[in-house]
């Protein structure tokens, strides 16, 4: 009976990503297309948008582990100062079926933690020294195991590549917006007045300015229900909701300041923001409401 939720739960979570996946592929194609028109060309426009997309990509992949642990003021940590940690990540990564990821530590008071890594053999997990002081073994197994959940789902992987495509959506828009006014201004002079054009013009206007906000709310849904298949993965692996049921309640109430970067707030467990660590209904939010989340892992009970 619990296997048959948890595996309904997966498939529903994998299923939505999908779903927005393509929705935001499809409006960076969108983008291009009115690009090409614009030009005169669809074609140069469609791989022009295929090409920055690439570009963002390369130089998205190109920073490791490091440099993400850099932002988050991580440090690695042997196995001789954090011993009960090392054994939590070793039984979270068999019962995963991954390779023992890298173990960093922040130095922050705030119960939190994050997976990063284009893939399980270059991963890596970092928690706070608050999380192993405030959190029992079995609510830190379940933070693990969430984590774990993140790296053999190639979630860090996924949301680079939403992030890659956000950011081509961004650049793509500011070009048709470039594009419109040099358009516009050309024809004024020529005193042409085509009214086809003139349309897609418009069009590519309007879309312009929408398709960012339209892409951010995609990447956001997605961080969302990323989140949620990690729950799911985290019982998978631990045979205990009440875990990670009972971690993420006192990572949402805990009211230690936590000084973060950014750029690696929607990788945490809870956002690393006092007031935000609940999460939120918000369509901007990078982490579901955490009573949301408790509700769904009682429910695998």
């Amino acid at each position: 009976m619990v296997r048959a939720t948890f595996q309904d739960l997966i498939r529903a979570n994998k299923r939505n990503s999908v779903i927005l996946m393509i929705g935001m592929a499809l409006l960076l194609l969108v983008l291009g297309y009115v690009l090409g028109s614009m030009w005169g060309d669809m074609e140069v426009g469609i791989a022009v948008a295929v090409i920055a997309t690439l570009f963002v990509l390369l130089f998205a992949w190109g920073m490791g582990s490091s440099v993400v642990m850099a932002f988050a003021g991580a440090e690695p940590v042997a196995k001789e100062d954090a011993p009960q940690l090392y054994n939590v990540v070793e039984e979270m990564a068999i019962a995963a079926g991954l390779p023992m990821p890298k173990v960093y530590l922040i130095d922050e008071d705030a119960p939190n933690a994050f997976a990063t890594g284009i893939s399980p053999e270059s991963a890596s997990v970092a928690v706070t020294r608050g999380l192993l002081s405030k959190l029992n073994r079995d609510q830190l197994q379940g933070v693990i195991a969430h984590e774990m959940g993140h790296i053999r789902n190639f979630d860090i992987r996924f949301s680079l590549l939403m992030a890659v495509m956000a950011g081509g959506i961004v650049i793509l828009s500011d070009m048709v917006l470039r594009s419109a006014f040099f358009a516009g201004g050309s024809r004024r002079r020529d005193n042409k007045d085509n009214g086809g054009q003139i349309l897609i013009l418009l069009i590519g206007m309007v879309l312009a300015i929408l398709a960012p906000l339209f892409a951010a709310l995609i990447q956001m849904a997605i961080s969302r229900q990323r989140e949620y298949l990690a729950d799911a993965s985290a019982v998978e692996f631990t045979r205990n909701p009440n875990g990670l049921a009972e971690a993420l309640q006192i990572l949402a109430g805990d009211q230690a300041p936590m000084q973060g970067s950014k750029a690696t707030e929607n990788m945490y467990i809870v956002n690393p923001k006092l007031g935000l660590r609940g999460g939120s209904d918000d369509l901007f939010s990078t982490h579901p409401p955490i009573h949301e989340r408790i509700e769904r892992l009682q429910k695998l009970l």
